[in-house]
């Protein structure tokens, strides 16, 4: 679509997370190094979360921070991050945020709330029972969703007679714009909020995007490296690999920058790009940290034993491939799957398990109930996948009986009571027939059995390594 040409447009980001620092701000940064600073960049949260912090350290540095990046052969390089012009600070109001967002300069307003912060099932719809949406539905005290705080946007927009604006989703979800599309028109139909369904048809577009970049959580060890820099004054510094990448479908509504001058891959559909990612590094990504909890590792790179790396190579070799051919997604070949476990064991990155672990419920229906549904529907057992999601599972009794050795968070959390399944005569098929972790496939009448040897198959071999670690 259209490159800005004016003097200035605004481009708002809601959740001020590492990811967005190390990718969608990197990104503009590179931009702006080459000298295009049309676009100005606001960021802001949509709930009083734990980034809090992040964002009032940010405002004192005037938006300014150090990202450290890490290849695969650990060398270290530092770059000062000058993308964030306003730092908006959170109020129970979101007056702030909603002021910059129905602006008629903000062309863009992209977002990062995680897997879970959508409430989708399998089918791609809303979950209206959620207590967060229904608190947003009827009103009640402070936002607690991304659709409630794009509604009140979106609704000044509208009064203000602000023009389009693109909405640019930046989780990993597949298809995540349609996706997240689906969820807030859902959302405002029950609202009552048809008027705004309507105006949405022709003043805004999500197109589907593809992002890439494993960022850990904030480790204090990279003060140390900092100071090593000459860098003291840095509150907000954060890490990440030095791969990045970043795939959008050409669908904007309104003014978008050049960012295809920096590497950003501009494409008509996302969806090859997406399918493969999601389901190579994404759900490998998942399945080596609920393994690493298992064995009571700390971190991602420490739980690539032999016996887990075997693991993902079977699932990818073995499934994934086969699926994606099905699909006709061809281009992807063995040898990217030694590209992703070298990333994962980036011994630099220090990415945590518990990180990689949290929102687990979403990233099973996600990322890897897409590849056993393939494989069923081509008339193979998914005997290699299906040792991930039995790898969830012996995670969750771990987390039910408080054995995990980190406090697991996950935001879909009441969509399944856990109490129940493990207090069940059988777990193992009261898990299995859960619709927030199997959607459809729950209804698969070899799942149980199936699901249950690949959990003996795992328990027996990681319980031996635990137990003589």
């Amino acid at each position: 679509m259209a490159i800005s040409t004016t003097d200035s447009s605004n481009w708002l980001h809601l959740g001020a997370s590492a990811f967005f620092r190390s990718h969608q701000a990197w990104y503009l940064n590179q931009l702006r190094k080459q000298g295009n600073k049309r676009w100005h960049m606001a960021l802001s949260n949509i709930r009083n979360s734990s980034t809090q912090k992040t964002l009032q350290q940010l405002k004192s540095q005037n938006g300014l921070y150090t990202l450290e990046t890490i290849s695969p052969d650990g060398e270290h390089t530092y770059e000062t991050i000058d993308a964030v012009d306003q730092i908006i600070l959170w109020d129970s109001q979101l007056a702030s945020t909603v002021a910059v967002g129905a602006a008629p300069e903000t062309k863009i307003i992209s977002f990062t709330v995680t897997e879970g912060g959508y409430f989708l099932d399998d089918d791609g719809h809303l979950d209206l029972t959620h207590p967060a949406v229904q608190a947003d539905l009827r009103d009640e005290g402070e936002i607690n969703t991304l659709y409630g705080a794009l509604t009140l946007i979106l609704t000044a927009r509208q009064q203000q007679q602000s023009g389009p604006v693109t909405l640019l989703c930046c989780d990993n979800l597949l298809q995540n714009g349609d996706s997240f599309s689906q969820g807030l028109r859902e959302f405002l139909v029950a609202k009552e909020r048809q008027d705004l369904v309507e105006w949405m048809e022709d003043n805004t577009s999500a197109p589907n995007s593809m992002v890439d970049r494993i960022t850990p959580k904030f480790d204090e060890a990279l003060y140390a490296r900092l100071e090593k820099q000459g860098i003291t004054d840095d509150a907000a510094p954060l890490s990440a690999e030095r791969f990045a990448r970043w795939v959008i479908e050409d669908h904007f509504v309104s003014e978008r920058p050049p960012l295809e001058e920096v590497g950003v891959e501009f494409v008509e559909d996302v969806t090859t790009v997406e399918e493969a990612k999601i389901r190579l590094l994404n759900a490998s990504h998942s399945g080596i940290a609920w393994a690493g909890a298992l064995l009571d590792k700390r971190y991602i790179d420490e739980s690539l034993t032999p016996q887990i790396t075997s693991w993902i190579r079977d699932y990818v070799i073995q499934d994934v491939l086969p699926a994606l051919r099905s699909r006709g997604i061809t281009h992807v070949q063995e040898e990217e799957c030694e590209s992703v476990l070298a990333r994962f064991g980036n011994r630099g990155v220090r990415d945590t398990v518990a990180r990689v672990s949290s929102d687990s419920i979403a990233k099973l229906h996600g990322f890897i109930v897409p590849t056993l549904k393939d494989r069923y529907h081509q008339n193979e057992i998914p005997r290699a996948t299906l040792r991930l999601p039995a790898l969830f599972f012996l995670f969750m009794q771990q987390h039910h009986a408080g054995e995990l050795p980190f406090s697991y968070e996950d935001r879909a959390i009441d969509s399944v009571d856990f109490d129940a399944i493990f207090s069940s005569a059988d777990p193992l098929t009261a898990f299995s027939q859960h619709p927030a972790l199997f959607g459809s496939l729950r209804r698969h009448e070899a799942l149980a059995d199936h699901l249950g040897s690949a959990v003996e198959e795992v328990r027996v071999v990681l319980q031996p390594v635990s137990e003589g670690a």
